[in-house]
């Protein structure tokens, strides 16, 4: 076992594929000889070559356009858009190309590509570097949908994701790259799209959660058995598209009661759908109405309030307060 941070075990993770898989190329803005703007990519360009890790200009259409066409003609792209608020200049080849690929030809073709972008707040960034976008890519359907929490997952559902025949689009939260170490096996492994992953066993209340907001709920239950004696349940989605809904009923029929929390803004996000799913599944087992702690609909703001903006601790232990006394 190695001790790497987030960044690392998703660099480990490409290097992996590099190696193993000839067709594995990479490709994004600076990601090359800088090695990406968080240095994600650094040193693969030295040792692969850069007809495998190359720099392209500053176009995310361009960047999309590219990985379309490569992954059809049989590679496996890695196609890095440097910050998700960068993503809608690409969301045609993202969405409308590679998304429908495979319903469009019958079956015949496939865009095995991997499209990453960091996203998140909390790292005081500029305009449009910060922004949770993961709800209009899980309304397309065609395209997985990927947010890992922690090292040991990052690099297990990257490998998954490059030797996933459909696009997966790969989210990485900015306040994670460097936030702890973790063991991370060194070599191949995957961990399984599509499957989330209980995080802390509970018997009170389910808190769901993916990304930077899986730390945030784990404080908060924390606190609240410290505090209260409430054993809170803290699941992390991982995989958003395919929603693994049977873990989250599941712990539903034993808690009764259930938070989604979200960075991204409330309305029409990840936490809506996945009430919907529960109450479509579940609805008979609940005690309380589920409810969302979530940014609010405002445009992301800046760095000197965002603190504010951003779902902390205390809202979420406000809100399993809230069920709990339903």
């Amino acid at each position: 076992m190695a001790q790497m941070n987030m960044k690392e075990a998703i660099r480990d993770a490409m290097r992996v594929e590099l190696e193993r898989d000839q067709n594995v190329v990479i490709f994004g803005e600076d990601v090359g000889h800088v090695g990406g703007v968080f240095r994600v990519t650094e040193g693969l360009q030295k040792d692969f070559g850069e007809e495998r890790v190359f720099d392209t200009p500053l176009a995310e259409s361009a960047i999309g356009g590219l990985a379309f066409g490569l992954g059809i003609q049989g590679f496996r792209p890695i196609a890095e858009i440097q910050f998700v608020g960068f993503i809608f200049e690409a969301l045609d080849q993202i969405l409308v190309q590679a998304a429908r690929l495979r319903f469009r030809s019958g079956g015949r073709y496939n865009a095995p590509v991997v499209f990453r972008t960091p996203f998140g707040g909390g790292v005081k960034a500029a305009e449009l570097h910060t922004d949770s976008l993961e709800g209009i890519i899980a309304q397309t359907p065609g395209i997985k949908l990927v947010i890992p929490s922690n090292p040991y997952d990052a690099k297990g559902l990257l490998i998954s994701a490059i030797r996933d025949n459909d696009p997966v689009f790969f989210m990485e939260h900015l306040n994670l790259y460097h936030a702890f170490r973790a063991e991370v096996p060194e070599g191949e492994y995957t961990v399984e799209l599509g499957k989330a992953n209980v995080v802390r066993e509970g018997s009170d209340v389910t808190i769901l959660a993916y990304g930077m907001m899986v730390h945030t709920a784990v404080k908060a239950a924390e606190e609240l058995e410290k505090t209260k004696g409430v054993k809170a349940e803290v699941i992390d989605l991982r995989t958003l598209v395919p929603l693994d809904i049977d873990t989250i009923v599941n712990s539903v029929k034993k808690t009764n009661r259930v938070i989604v929390v979200q960075e991204a803004q409330k309305s029409a996000g990840i936490a809506a759908e996945v009430i919907a799913q529960i109450n479509e599944k579940a609805i008979l087992h609940l005690e309380a109405p589920v409810l969302r702690v979530a940014g609010p609909d405002t445009v992301y703001p800046f760095a000197q309030i965002e603190d504010q903006w951003l779902p902390s601790p205390a809202r979420v232990i406000a809100a399993v307060n809230q069920v709990l006394e339903f």
